[in-house]
């Protein structure tokens, strides 16, 4: 019957529509929409309204959505704030199947991850936990291998001055021979790249500024009926730190705005003495003079500078050899990015404004930003939503609330912890951290005279510690072989393609070093009692 026929139908389609959450998908997708960002109107408005930022949430929403069993995330917190990046960290730690993600953010990487997967080399290195155990194994792993490098390395040279030598002797020329096919043989294990770049920026100011970098009073802006800041009031002095931080549509961009001088408003700007600032923000990569290199585009940043020093920096943001003569049209908007800061950082200005600096860098990128703001002695204000970033540049924070630019006066730790205080209702004020306390060192102990017995004594005791001592020192000897044999081991990528072996000598290399480092404690205090002992007896 055609009824019937389309009864069952219906049920298998109910049926389905059940088992996929139909029923509950309106208010789940309400759930995810409104963990990124989205406010209870945006719901309903057509997606053409909404920037590339945004629209990029709602592809990460839809996403989520579908529950898939492996969930692959590339880059997903580049056009999140703060709020909706700890949300997505909740939901992928809560998430039922697995998750692949590819991010610079550390601090999102630490908190939901289990493994870490290294492409160097052209191989897949394998790591048993976060980001941050990753960076000390790592650290570990390269100690090992370059040892085992070296060692290698030292053996061919003797082999290399070995067959040279005997290689014309009859009665050695056999012996020669073997060496050769020796090293034919020889698996060669590699030496260890070091991704871990150093920077070292000379920043020169064009002028030495005043003590007073800016102020900002009563300042007023608005977009539409979209007020953003009401008679709000700021200083900048000399040396200050700034992170700007919170959540987007707050006017975080807009305040970098207000103090770069680009952006209307009512009320008051003045830069102080002196004070000379440069401005990076994404719109400014179009800014880039596309038909020209890389190092012509530095020139005109700093035109002091030689073309050597020039190579220099565009070194410490990862641009080698002939890449320096790149066009900008061929760069991806990463390598656009890196370009960007380094002029920023070349501009001789002692006042810079960052907007999100740390969009489209990898973590090694980040790293060389660190370093290169670490040593910047001017001032600036950063926007950012990587906290792991913002937590090693900022002496200071900002934050916008009720229509304010309100200062906390701490770094971002500090900042975090009086946030949770206060939102427990135990904090009002900023949090300060505890004080140092001052350690008074006891007045030193007159020295006894020492009796005929004592004298006995200490001779007795005096042998005993040189005893424990030397049988100390052969045990250290002993257990450093070992450690040799296992560094020759773990550097051998045989040993990597079987787990459990790569596990247990792994394990037993921690246990061996630290065996060493006890036993090495162990001997520094028999050697220190001998040295009293002796001092005891004249």
């Amino acid at each position: 019957d055609y009824t019937d026929d389309l009864v069952d139908k219906l049920g298998k389609a109910q049926d389905e529509f059940a088992a996929l959450d139909g029923y509950s998908i309106q208010a789940k997708a309400e759930e995810i929409l409104e963990g990124l960002g989205f406010s209870t109107d945006d719901l309903h408005k057509p997606l053409r309204l909404f920037s590339g930022g945004w629209r990029m949430r709602v592809m990460l929403a839809k996403l989520l959505l579908q529950k898939p069993s492996l969930l692959m995330l590339d880059e997903p917190t580049n056009h999140l704030d703060l709020p909706s990046i700890q949300w997505v960290e909740k939901y992928v730690q809560n998430y039922e199947g697995a998750v692949i993600v590819v991010s610079h953010d550390r601090e999102f990487v630490d908190n939901v991850v289990d493994t870490i997967v290294e492409v160097s080399g052209g191989k897949l290195n394998y790591y048993a936990g976060d980001y941050s155990f990753y960076v000390e194994e790592k650290a570990q792993r390269n100690e090992i291998q370059k040892g085992a490098f070296e060692n290698q390395q030292a053996k061919i040279r003797q082999t290399e001055r070995f067959i040279e030598r005997f290689k014309a002797k009859a009665s050695k020329a056999k012996q020669a021979q073997s060496r050769v096919k020796q090293l034919e043989r020889m698996e060669l294990v590699d030496d260890v790249i070091d991704s871990n770049a150093r920077v070292n920026f000379k920043f020169n100011f064009s002028q030495q500024p005043g003590r007073h970098i800016l102020h900002l009073d009563n300042i007023s802006k608005a977009y539409g009926e979209k007020r953003i800041l009401k008679q709000t009031t700021a200083r900048l002095e000399r040396g200050d730190k700034v992170a700007l931080i919170g959540a987007n549509g707050r006017g975080k961009s807009t305040v970098l705005r207000i103090i770069s001088g680009s952006e209307p408003i009512e009320g008051d700007r003045q830069l102080g003495y002196n004070v000379s600032f440069s401005f990076y923000a994404q719109h400014q990569l179009e800014s880039l003079r596309v038909e020209d290199s890389m190092l012509d585009e530095l020139k005109q940043s700093n035109p002091t500078k030689s073309d050597g020093e020039l190579r220099g920096v565009l070194g410490c943001f990862l641009f080698s050899g002939d890449d320096v003569f790149k066009k900008i049209k061929v760069l991806s908007g990463g390598e656009k990015s890196r370009v960007a800061l380094a002029k920023v950082l070349l501009s001789q200005a002692n006042f810079l404004l960052l907007d999100e600096p740390t969009n489209h860098l990898d973590m090694q990128s980040v790293n060389i930003l660190i370093q290169a703001l670490d040593q910047y002695e001017g001032t600036y204000v950063v926007v950012s939503h990587d906290r792991y970033f913002v937590s090693q540049i900022a002496n200071k924070i900002w934050y916008i609330e009720d229509e304010q630019i309100k200062v906390y006066p701490g770094t971002y730790d500090e900042y975090e912890l009086w946030q949770e205080e206060r939102k427990a209702g135990r904090a009002d004020t900023p949090v300060a951290l505890p004080p140092k306390i001052e350690q008074k060192l006891a007045p030193a102990k007159p020295k006894p005279t020492v009796s005929d017995e004592d004298r006995r004594e200490s001779q007795k005791l005096l042998k005993k510690a040189n005893q424990e001592a030397e049988t100390t020192e052969a045990e250290i000897s002993k257990l450093e072989a070992r450690k040799k044999v296992l560094e020759t081991e773990l550097a051998d990528p045989a040993t990597y393609g079987h787990n459990g072996a790569m596990q247990a000598r792994h394990d037993e290399y921690k246990r061996v070093t630290k065996d060493i480092d006890q036993l090495q404690q162990a001997w520094e205090s028999a050697m220190l009692e001998v040295e009293e002992l002796e001092k005891k007896l004249g």
